[in-house]
């Protein structure tokens, strides 16, 4: 099994993902940590990252498809999936996943997306943010990355939701409440052979 785990800032993605990889044993892949390692370890795609890390610029989809395309051929076989945090994070994105799937004969990939109401996000990331001493954490910058999330993922949903089945998990309780409700979602939600 592989999954992509979608959620907005302050949902407890990053916990669940975590979970979920020890849990089910699968790699977990996010692409911010994955970019990193290759550009401290000079491969030729974190070679190529680095120059537009280094001017300011986004690095280009090709290179982080690249960089997945490389952790997933080296990583995963038949005994271990994997569980991609946050990616892709646009359509252009999701495309080019599924030309990467298709290539390699991947085909078994559940989309969970957790959500929570707006109100609770802002406070989880308010509260965070006082916890953790981030003084630009303030109520419209987090509404702001609330929007953009929207905006940007809306989009990659409704891409998924075209061709196969999203499951949409609540993310609100304790941690292994919502981590049981996304292990019952997994059982029911049918593997998406077609890519």
């Amino acid at each position: 099994m592989n999954i992509i785990l979608f959620g907005p800032p302050g949902a407890g993605k990053g916990t669940q993902a975590t979970q979920l990889a020890t849990n089910h044993n699968l790699l977990h892949i996010s692409t911010g940590d994955i970019l990193r390692a290759a550009i401290k370890e000079g491969t030729p795609l974190g070679i190529e990252a680095k120059h537009y890390v280094e001017s300011g610029g986004l690095v280009p989809d090709s290179v982080i498809i690249g960089l997945v395309r490389e952790v997933l051929q080296a990583n995963i076989g038949p005994d271990r999936g994997f569980l991609l945090d946050g990616f892709p994070r646009t359509v252009e994105q999701a495309r080019a996943l599924d030309t990467l799937f298709r290539d390699i004969d991947i085909k078994d990939v559940r989309i969970v997306i957790l959500i929570a109401p707006e109100e609770e996000l802002v406070g989880r990331m308010l509260k965070r943010g006082v916890e953790l001493g981030r003084k630009d954490d303030t109520e419209e910058t987090i509404r702001h990355r609330l929007e953009v999330y929207t905006a940007q993922t809306s989009p990659v949903r409704a891409y998924y939701e075209e061709t196969r089945q999203v499951s949409e998990v609540d993310g609100l309780g304790r941690v292994e409440e919502v981590a049981a409700r996304i292990d019952k979602a997994l059982r029911q939600s049918p593997p998406a052979l077609h890519w």
